[in-house]
C-alpha cells in the first residue's frame, strides 16, 4: 500500500537585496529582500555556512532571484511579512549564482600587489580591502600597478582577518582571465 506524499511548493521571488538578519549570537541566519515594495524574509537552516557566505557577499540593492518554501506560521502572533525557508540563491544581478560562492563585483584602486606562497604576483588588493585573485597567469596577462583602477567580478567569499572579500576573478577591467588552476 502506497502512502500519499506531501507536495512542497517552492516559490521563486525576484527582488532586491536589503540586508542580512543575525541571530543573538551574531551569526547570519537570514536575509531580507524587497519584491516590488513588499518585504520578504528568507531564513537559512542552522549551520548553513554556504547560504551565509553567499548572502554576506551581496550589497544592498543588488537584483536577486531567490527560491524558498513558505515557513510555518510563528507560534506567537503573526509575522510582519512573508517568511520563506531558503532553498537556494538562483541569481545575482542576472548572473547565475555559483553553487558554493556568490558572484561579487569589486572596484577600486590597487593599494598593493599580492603574491602567492612561492613569491609570484597573483593578484591585487584594492583600496576597498578586497583581494582580487587573478592567479599568476592572469596577473601576467594584465599587469596592474599601484594606483590603477580595477573593476573585477567572480566567485567571492569573505577574507578571514580582514574586512574585504577574496574575489576569484573571472573578469578584470572587462577582460576575461585565463582559467589555469595554479597560484
Amino acid at each position: 500500500m502506497t502512502q500519499p506524499q506531501e507536495t512542497i511548493e517552492v516559490w521563486s521571488l525576484e527582488g532586491r537585496f536589503q540586508h542580512l538578519l543575525h541571530s543573538p549570537r551574531g551569526e547570519v541566519e537570514g536575509a531580507m529582500i524587497d519584491v516590488d515594495g513588499v518585504p520578504a524574509q528568507f531564513t537559512f537552516g542552522k549551520n548553513d555556512e554556504r547560504a551565509a557566505r553567499a548572502f554576506e557577499a551581496l550589497r544592498p540593492g543588488q537584483a536577486l532571484v531567490v527560491e524558498g518554501t513558505v515557513a510555518p506560521a510563528p507560534r506567537h502572533g503573526e509575522a510582519a511579512h512573508e517568511v520563506y525557508a531558503l532553498e537556494r540563491l538562483v541569481s545575482t544581478d542576472g548572473a547565475p549564482a555559483a553553487p558554493d560562492e556568490a558572484v561579487r563585483r569589486a572596484q577600486g584602486r590597487v593599494a598593493r600587489i599580492h603574491h602567492a606562497r612561492h613569491g609570484e604576483p597573483n593578484g591585487v588588493v584594492l583600496d576597498s580591502g578586497d583581494f582580487v585573485h587573478m592567479r599568476p597567469d592572469g596577473f601576467a596577462a594584465l599587469p596592474l600597478q599601484t594606483g590603477d583602477a580595477v573593476e573585477a567580478s567572480g566567485p567571492a567569499r569573505p577574507l578571514r582577518g580582514a574586512a574585504g572579500h577574496v574575489i576569484d576573478a573571472r573578469t578584470v577591467n572587462g577582460q576575461t582571465l585565463p582559467t589555469k588552476t595554479h597560484g
